[in-house]
Formats: C-alpha cells, structure tokens, sequence
C-alpha cells in the first residue's frame, strides 16, 4: 500500500511539474533604442538607424529597427537589424557593421523568434506595407534587373501576387525604388506606385489576387 501511494505521488509530481513548465508564459519585451549607423548602396556614405534589442526571457534573441506589426494576438513581426564582420581577409581586427535585414515572425505563446521567407524582398530597396498577415512591397529580383509588385502571406511560401512592373530605378538611398504600398479594407485591396506613370490596384480575395481595372474606382 505504501509503495503504491508513494508511485501514486511521483506521477503526480511529474503531472505537475510537466503542467507548470507547459503554462510558463514567455516575457517578451523590446529594449532601449541605440543609435548607430549603415552603410548606403555605395557603401561610402554612412546612414542613421535606430535599432533595439529584442528581449525574451531575459536573453537578447535579435535586434531589431522600426515599429512592429500585430498580426494575431498571439504573433507580431518586426523588422530585423544586424551587424556583420566587414573586415577584409588582410585586416586583423573585426570591422562591425550594422544592417537591415528581413522581417522576424514572434510568438508570444512559444517565445519562438522566426526569419520570414519573404520572396524578392531587398532589404535595402524594399518598404514593407502590412496589413493583417499579408505584407506587400516593391521586390527585386537577384539579378537586380527586374522589379515586382509583391504580396506574401504569412505562413504561405509562395507570394500571393508576383507581378513584373519594370527594371529598378532606385538611387543610392533606401527605401528609394517604390513608395510603401497602400492598403485599403472591404474589399481588402492594396495598391503600387513605383513611380510617377504606373498606380496597379489589386484586390485580395482569400489567396486569389484580382487585378482592379476600373479606373474610376483604382483613383478613389
């Protein structure tokens, strides 16, 4: 009897403890904004940047640049920033430089810190425009010769919407090759301007795109 009880006690220990670390919740904050600098597509000029770590569970998981975006109560995304080594094979001490990178997927329940796979997005040319879990801005390809008009979903590998909108006219600025896209709601629409000449509209219906090809209603 004793020996039963006292196998009838570990298992409860062992529920317990398993139930306690299951419900643990994950502290996810932001730290204090540094400033720093980056390079330009030259890479002779030195731009401003504001990064901040991200902070879970005490530890620094990423830093990141810009405000994040809610997409569910449970996930957010943020922009991701990062220093890398540009110091040259002769050169013997570490030369660090900051960048921007793509956008970090957060789960709030898990505490799990992601890289989304955002399909021709540049990190240096592309603007990010979101809007629930669908994100929409100007790509270009690997090449560098092509520039697309791009929608991507979170949790989808495919992009909602790859569309050829020309070659890439960015100057050494970032964030210089296409205006952030606008969103609108019912119907949930987004639309391009890549420059003075082109205004795409496309509606978003589920995972279908429909291009908007009324004029009348594309200017409104």
């Amino acid at each position: 009897m004793l020996r039963r009880n006292l196998l009838l006690s570990i298992l409860l220990a062992v529920a317990w403890n398993h139930s306690a670390a299951v419900l643990k919740p994950h502290v996810i904050t932001f730290g204090k904004w540094i400033a720093v600098k980056w390079p330009d597509a030259t890479g002779k000029k030195l731009l401003d940047l504001k990064v901040r770590p991200l902070v879970v569970d005490t530890r620094i998981r990423e830093y990141t640049t810009g405000s994040p975006h809610e997409v569910t109560d449970r996930l957010f995304v943020v922009r991701r920033a990062f220093r890398v080594n540009d110091a040259l094979p002769a050169e013997n001490a570490t030369r660090w430089q900051w960048q921007r990178g793509g956008w970090l997927l957060v789960d709030r329940v898990s505490g799990r810190v992601s890289q989304l796979n955002l399909p021709e997005f540049d990190p240096f040319y592309s603007t990010a425009s979101w809007y629930r879990d669908y994100v929409a801005y100007c790509g270009v390809s690997e090449d560098g010769k092509k520039l697309y008009a791009m929608v991507a979903q979170v949790g989808r590998r495919k992009p909602v919407l790859k569309k050829d909108v020309g070659e890439p006219e960015g100057s050494d600025d970032p964030d210089s090759e296409c205006p952030p896209p606008a969103w609108e709601r019912s119907p949930a629409r987004v639309t391009f301007q890549p420059d003075d000449t082109q205004k795409l509209v496309f509606s978003i219906k589920g995972r279908v795109v429909d291009v908007v090809n009324d004029t009348e209603d594309a200017e409104e």
